[in-house]
């Protein structure tokens, strides 16, 4: 006999949670099953932990004090606004609960019964009040939050139309933990480089206000004193500078702005979605995180049975990047006509021969959701050196740069306090 720990839905909706002995995993279903219990989640407990565990009391969430229901932070719309934490908590649990053989109504409303999971709480009842009125999944997250973005609904559509919902959210979750992480390694890198750059900037401002004055007077106060060019040049810019700061400054703000508008206009989306792949490094990036995710989307629908030409649809819908979404109906519109996958991912010209080629293996033995997933495992690796080198660049470059200013304008001073120098003793 083994001991399993379980989370299950009561009858009554509730969570309860406890342990029970069975021969094997399919056993302790029956034996929740014949209890009126419905799995959430089922483990095995290591060996140790049966022979001197204690059985525990079944705990059921209705014996627990209700908590008043939490009204969750919203926008001016009126939908609930995220942390980028809690769209992972919820994807995670979402998928937990789907995978144990849940459906989409009881789980949420599992979700909403918990205690612990704050203002998912909100989200979890809106979402369940609009799949419960016949909506569809992806549409109320829509009407629940913008925090789950274009992308996140995209996916939950392709997963509701393959029956891979679970699949879908898990890896959804993987990816938005993986970013979570990514971006949490930028910014411990570039605290570092952000203190230099600050510390360059003070250095600056009192090479220009200061020193660069004094200078300047030392030299002028010298009989046949002659002001060298870069001396000659530090103190124009600081002059320049100190004149015109403020209205560079506006000019900066004012460009950001002009071109924030730009690229968020809707007839220069493309141009400027078409441009980021060109970006050197961030472009690259760019370009391995779409193959993964559309290799990854595109295996789990064809995998669960949807036809390509479906399969290619709904991937295309959770393509962000405009010119990238132009290339991909054009591999949507020859696959329509009757040509081969591989054919029509050689004639878009945005794929590189190696998917290429992984792609047409799996044509040609049948199994094209697995080389779908071995390729985006391998452009996953990918992406992680790429992400990895450019981390790598953002220390030397920094320092670089920060050494080449501050040093020229010391060796550029010091010339000048040594020819002032000169000039005195040749006197």
């Amino acid at each position: 006999m083994a001991i399993f720990t379980y989370k299950a839905l009561g009858k009554n909706g509730n969570l309860d949670t406890g342990e029970i002995n069975a021969v094997d995993r399919s056993e302790a279903f029956k034996a929740l099953a014949d209890r009126g219990l419905q799995p959430v989640k089922l483990s095995q407990q290591s060996a140790g932990d049966a022979i001197t565990g204690k059985k525990k009391k079944i705990t059921s969430d209705s014996n627990k004090g209700g908590a008043s229901k939490i009204s969750g932070r919203r926008d001016d719309q009126g939908l609930l606004k995220l942390k980028r934490a809690e769209v992972v908590l919820f994807t995670e649990e979402l998928s937990e609960m789907l995978s144990a053989g849940l459906q989409l109504e009881p789980a949420l409303k599992s979700m909403e019964s918990r205690e612990e999971l704050g203002s998912l709480k909100d989200v979890s009842s809106e979402i369940r009040q609009y799949v419960r009125d016949g909506g569809s999944f992806s549409v109320a997250l829509k009407k629940t939050s913008d925090s789950f973005g274009p992308l996140y609904c995209s996916l939950a559509a392709a997963g509701e139309a393959s029956g891979a919902l679970d699949t879908i959210l898990e890896r959804q979750a993987h990816y938005l933990k993986t970013l979570q992480q990514l971006q949490s390694k930028v910014t411990l890198a570039l605290i570092y480089p952000a203190f230099l750059i600050l510390a360059g900037i003070g250095v600056g401002i009192i090479f220009v206000t200061k020193l660069i004055p004094q200078l300047t007077d030392l030299i002028s106060s010298t009989p046949g004193g002659k002001i060298p060019l870069g001396a000659k040049i530090l103190i124009g810019a600081s002059d320049f500078f100190q004149e015109w700061w403020l209205v560079m400054l506006l000019v900066i703000i004012g460009s950001a702005l002009v071109f924030k508008a730009w690229k968020d206009a809707d007839a220069n989306k493309l141009t400027w979605d078409r441009a980021k792949l060109k970006i050197p490094l961030v472009g690259r990036v760019i370009e391995s995180r779409f193959y993964v995710q559309f290799l990854e989307t595109l295996a789990n629908l064809v995998g669960n049975g949807l036809p390509l030409l479906r399969s290619l649809e709904l991937a295309r819908d959770a393509t962000q990047n405009l010119h990238i979404r132009q290339h991909m109906n054009e591999v949507i519109e020859m696959v329509g006509d009757g040509r081969s996958f591989s054919r029509a991912l050689i004639h878009s010209g945005i794929f590189p021969p190696l998917l290429i080629d992984m792609v047409s293996v799996g044509e040609k033995t049948g199994k094209i959701d697995k080389s779908l997933r071995r390729a985006a495992e391998r452009y996953d690796t990918e992406l992680n050196k790429s992400l990895a080198r450019i981390m790598e660049l953002i220390m030397p470059v920094v320092l670089v740069v920060m050494a080449l200013l501050i040093g020229t304008m010391a060796y550029l001073m010091i010339t000048a306090i040594f020819q002032t120098i000169q000039n005195l003793g040749g006197r």
